[in-house]
């Protein structure tokens, strides 16, 4: 009942609906009782008609009109309460969808670095269905099953109070003997879970690298996958319902002799004439409107407890407090120069690896700086952390001074232009991904994004031009033109600075160049940070910082470093293209230039 009533203060903000459903199941459990009277009343009218004595026929109609009305009133206020309590299902399923959405996009990078894409899908599945299930249900039949009882009992206290003493002491027992299997559900529960997420998160892995799974022909191992996964689930499924299932043979086996006594009661009870045969038909009415309630608590305890774990599982990532947060007072950040300064960077992941050791470093405004340096010395690492995407563990960054700390996460990332080594495109139309960052822009500023990026005679040449859709992250386009339709939504989105993860490495010559002009017309009167992947880029900065132990090993110019026994220096001497040369550069994440 906590995690009920959890869910109700989570949700208070629907409170009308839930107050309008229970003023209807009130309604619904008090005209209930009706029927059953008006029958008592016909049947004793009818044995006094059998005694000689009169009845007026009029009577009799009235009593069946009456039972006619109150079915009609019932059917009408019954579907009126499902419909809202159906409303309040749809509600709550998009309000603690809204939510768990809202929440996930508000937490850290750690948070996924950390997860399963399906399993976070998974969680959204099975927590929120089943709660909203679970309120949806409670508010059609639960609460009216528990009211019809309650009414019930009390009239069959005036009629035959033994009935409902052991009616009375019978619902607290059988509910008890029903929550008794729920500790055990619940732990079975769990590995099913964990069943599942891996395998839903293995099922969207493989969809979405299907390229990678037909090429290596692995179609029938990630099958053989997921059936062991499914299998494990089976199994694992059957041993919990075979419980369930004979728990609930024995409270049913137990009610079914519980019942068996009060018919006979009351039959025993009204052949020695302490009942009339309309009380007698009162009462196994009562008692069986008593009855189904007791019976259906079966499948409300296991809606509960599906519930209960779905609840928990919501309320695990509801409760976790983003570890980035706008500080007290934050400001919106707005860039006059663009100067970008790291100042004694240290930063470790969650695992308590060090990656950055007192990194300093300084892009003035309107260069270009590259970071070079073998895979794992924090290059990718230092971008994010310029971003805000993770919390440098000491030191400073700042932006014409100020520290980024200091200012909304939200104005800061407005003024970062981003380019990916891999395009990060969505499904939808070609100017939807172009617009991302900006979706008001207008069609003339779309246009010279596009200009800009050199994607103009490719996407003339789609069906619907800028309207073709592209499919899932591109998948109908060709490398160079995703990454110049990556180019173009960064222009569009015109922020003085930007990070360029160099996006040409593994493009073949002719769209390495096409490219390369996109991102040199980009690159104008921006301060620009670049992870760079070829030595043409890196020799066409101003600045390179060379990594190594998580430290800057070297800083200066190309042409000073060049000369010099630092990362740079050893690169250039790398460029004839032998087999060791390439696996060193190889380790540094450098591509050999298709020129050289």
């Amino acid at each position: 009942m906590q995690d009920i009533l959890k869910i109700i203060r989570y949700s208070w903000s629907l409170r009308k609906y839930y107050l309008i459903t229970i003023v209807f199941v009130v309604i619904i459990s008090l005209l209930n009782q009706a029927t059953p009277f008006l029958l008592k009343y016909i049947v004793d009218a009818l044995v006094k008609l059998g005694h000689g004595q009169t009845v007026p026929m009029s009577l009799i109609w009235l009593l069946l009109g009456g039972i006619l009305v109150v079915n009609l009133v019932l059917t009408i206020i019954s579907n009126i309460q499902g419909y809202y309590g159906d409303i309040l299902g749809a509600k709550l399923n998009t309000l603690l969808s809204q939510r768990y959405y809202d929440q996930i996009l508000k937490l850290p990078l750690e948070y996924y670095d950390n997860e399963i894409a399906g399993r976070i899908t998974s969680r959204l599945e099975r927590s929120i269905v089943t709660i909203s299930n679970l309120m949806n249900a409670f508010a059609n039949n639960f609460v009216g099953f528990f009211l019809t009882s309650a009414i019930t009992l009390v009239i069959l206290a005036f009629y035959a109070w033994p009935v409902a003493v052991l009616l009375g002491l019978l619902f607290p027992f059988y509910i008890w003997l029903t929550s008794l299997s729920s500790k055990s559900w619940q732990a079975k529960q769990k590995p099913i879970n964990e069943a599942t997420d891996v395998n839903n998160g293995r099922f969207v892995e493989s969809v979405g690298q299907i390229r990678v799974v037909k090429s290596f022909v692995q179609e029938l191992a990630e099958s053989r996958f997921f059936a062991s996964k499914r299998t494990e689930i089976e199994t694992r499924t059957k041993a919990q319902s075979t419980e369930w299932h004979w728990y609930d043979v024995a409270r049913r086996l137990g009610l079914n002799v519980v019942f068996f006594g009060i018919y006979a009661y009351i039959v025993v009870q009204t052949f020695h004439g302490h009942y009339s045969l309309g009380d007698l038909t009162l009462l196994l009415q009562l008692v069986t409107q008593a009855q189904f309630p007791l019976f259906a608590s079966s499948f409300i305890v296991d809606n509960i407890q599906r519930a209960q774990a779905g609840s928990r599982e919501f309320f695990e990532v509801m409760d976790l407090e983003p570890s980035i947060m706008n500080a007290p007072g934050a400001t919106e950040l707005v860039v006059t120069k663009g100067k970008v300064e790291f100042r004694d960077a240290t930063f470790a992941y969650s695992d308590g690896k060090a990656v950055l050791r007192g990194v300093s470093f300084t892009i003035e405004p309107d260069t270009k700086l590259a970071l070079v340096g073998e895979s794992g010395e924090g290059k990718t690492t230092i971008s994010n952390l310029l971003l805000r995407l993770y919390e440098l563990g000491g030191g400073q960054i700042l932006i014409d001074g100020v520290d980024i700390t200091t200012v909304t996460q939200e104005s800061l990332r407005r003024n970062i232009g981003v380019v990916f080594q891999e395009p990060a495109l969505f499904s939808g139309t070609v100017r939807d991904n172009i617009t991302y960052g900006r979706p008001d822009a207008t069609d003339a500023q779309v246009k010279h994004a596009v200009k800009a990026a050199n994607a103009e005679s490719f996407i003339a040449k789609l069906p619907e031009g800028l309207d073709t859709e592209i499919g899932e992250r591109g998948v109908k386009l060709s490398g160079g033109q995703k990454q110049r339709l990556a180019i173009a939504r960064a222009i569009l989105k015109d922020a003085p600075i930007l990070i360029l993860d160099e996006a040409t490495s593994s493009l073949d010559s002719k769209a390495e160049h096409e490219v390369q002009r996109a991102l040199d017309e980009l690159m104008k009167g921006r301060t620009t940070l670049i992870i760079a992947h070829r030595l043409s880029t890196i020799a066409a900065v101003d600045t390179i910082v060379g990594l190594r132990g998580g430290q800057v090993a070297e800083q200066g110019s190309p042409h000073d470093l060049a000369h010099g026994d630092g990362i740079y220096a050893e690169l250039l001497a790398l460029q004839n293209p032998t087999e060791a040369n390439q696996a060193k550069l190889k380790s540094y994440d450098i591509a050999v230039d298709s020129a050289s």
